[in-house]
């Protein structure tokens, strides 16, 4: 998957907000204020951090040489996957919504009622 067509799909996600917080070479995302995805904008092949469940991301790490344990980030919750192509397309959008919802799971019930009422 092209790094253009994974952003336009987190973008796309209810309550998905994308900023530069770190600077221009990581596009973040976020919902409610809560990062569940960061997409690099200056590496060769382009990478996205998501979270993901520990028990998912061991299995992951071990399959797919292009995912690797978060880079800069708690290794245990979070994993980076190179866009090179090896993780299919349908995946790399399940493990995005995936990374949403576990970040949304943990929202304060105020925030999750906000988040439903968006449009």
């Amino acid at each position: 998957m092209k790094k253009e067509t994974l952003e336009k799909q987190l973008e796309n996600i209810k309550g998905s907000e994308g900023s530069y917080p770190f600077g221009p070479d990581a596009l973040v995302f976020k919902v409610m204020g809560k990062m569940f995805a960061l997409v690099s904008q200056t590496e060769e092949p382009p990478r996205v951090t998501l979270k993901c469940a520990p028990a998912d991301s061991e299995i992951l790490v071990s399959q797919y040489e292009s995912i690797i344990p978060g880079y800069y980030m708690n290794k245990k919750h979070w994993i980076t996957i190179s866009l090179t192509g090896e993780v299919p397309d349908q995946m790399l959008i399940d493990l995005a919504n995936g990374s949403y919802a576990l970040v949304v799971s943990k929202l304060t019930k105020a925030d999750k009622n906000r988040l439903e009422q968006q449009s």
